[in-house]
């Protein structure tokens, strides 16, 4: 917690980071904060000023920007409390980044072009068009032998006209900067030019898990990591996958996989049967319906299991030269696939009018028009389109 007083305080929008519309608020400038404005990879931190949350702190120049959701009186003062399990999450990956980055280039000159504080993961992509699996391996093995020395971190500024800068490790400053610039030494393995936040030793990382890696940009490969109570939340959720798994399957984490390979081929095999199935079920009624002594101008059918190949069976199987055919799968209360099939003049004047009626969208040619619609509950208007069209062009019908 830290108290201060309010310097100003005006009206603006917050953009949610996941979308969407706009939320009404006020930006906030403190005398001071221990509210980390979003920066260098990290994001912001989260607190409380008084009783009031603060929902996203940015850096306009020199200036920490707080957006609440009520004004604050500016020259009034405040008490700041900071989010420290989000802050500590941070410190540690940020941390953590540093030393695998330190120590990436120190074992296999792989330098670091930029990283991403993620919220399930974190990214660090490497100046290198590949990285091994053995290399994977040995860097964790090496970071995690650092955080077991239990080696210092400390925090120094430079004057920014200081020679001993150009000493330092860094990703260039940004082009607003003013002041002193801020230096963080892992003692023996990095000095890194940085304003995050970072742990004051490397043993509260606790630990560091590299989860492999991914192609990058050009040239490039994304190193994927966890640390500190990341690590153990991923094992806690793990293990619970495990066991949920294990209730499931009847059987061990160890043939969990080969169960799971079993079940997959089980399911092609009925998925298989499933489709030949279909195909018979499609023609035995087609021919039902050719062997009907009534007039054949139109035949109507939905059902709830089926795929296009289906409904194309049936159409090919009755002929379309005569009858018009409206055929549907699906749900019959939510959305699904449907084909208009006939003589072509007829279903290149219909089919845009059902699709419509049905709520999706379509296309086709020579006689067939077929697409998802969204309101399969409308077929009945639709057949009646067809009846009325049939009538028309046939008033005796």
């Amino acid at each position: 917690q830290f108290t201060t007083r309010v310097v100003s305080c005006r009206a603006a929008e917050l953009r949610p980071e996941g979308g969407g519309e706009p939320v009404r608020g006020f930006q906030v400038v403190l005398e001071d904060t221990i509210l980390f404005p979003e920066g260098g990879g990290q994001p912001d931190d989260r607190g409380l000023i008084g009783d009031v949350p603060v929902l996203r702190v940015t850096r306009r120049g020199p200036e920490a920007v707080h957006f609440v959701p009520a004004a604050l009186e500016p020259g009034a003062e405040v008490l700041l409390s900071l989010d420290w399990e989000r802050r500590f999450d941070h410190m540690q990956q940020h941390s953590g980044q540093h030393l695998i980055s330190a120590i990436a280039e120190q074992m296999f000159g792989f330098k670091t072009t930029s990283w991403e504080l993620g919220r399930q993961r974190s990214v660090i992509e490497l100046d290198t068009p590949s990285v091994t699996a053995e290399q994977v391996e040995a860097l964790e093995k090496s970071v995690n032998e650092k955080i077991r020395d239990r080696v210092p971190v400390t925090v120094r500024e430079l004057a920014a006209d200081d020679p001993e800068i150009e000493t330092v490790r860094s990703r260039g400053l940004p082009d607003d900067h003013a002041g002193p610039v801020r230096v963080v030494d892992i003692k023996g393995i990095d000095s890194n030019l940085c304003c995050g936040t970072h742990v004051s030793n490397l043993s509260d990382l606790q630990v560091i898990k590299l989860l492999g890696v991914e192609k990058g940009k050009k040239n490039k490969t994304n190193l994927v990591f966890l640390a500190g109570n990341r690590v153990l939340k991923s094992i806690e959720q793990s293990h619970s996958t495990e066991k949920a798994l294990t209730s499931l399957l009847k059987n061990g984490p160890g043939e969990h996989v080969e169960a799971v390979k079993r079940l997959q081929s089980s399911v092609k095999l009925l998925q298989k049967n499933n489709l030949n199935l279909l195909r018979d079920i499609a023609v035995l009624i087609a021919r039902d319906f050719k062997s009907r002594p009534a007039p054949k101008q139109l035949f109507v059918l939905h059902r709830k299991e089926g795929d296009s190949e289906f409904m194309n069976i049936i159409a090919n199987e009755i002929g379309t030269e005569e009858t018009l055919l409206f055929l549907t799968v699906g749900d019959e209360k939510e959305a699904g696939l449907f084909l208009l099939a006939g003589p072509a003049e007829a279903v290149e004047n219909l089919g845009p009018r059902v699709a419509e009626l049905l709520g999706g969208k379509g296309a086709g040619k020579r006689g067939r028009f077929q697409g998802k619609v969204a309101k399969m509950s409308r077929r009945g208007e639709v057949q009646a389109l067809l009846q009325e069209f049939i009538s028309h062009q046939n008033p005796g019908a």
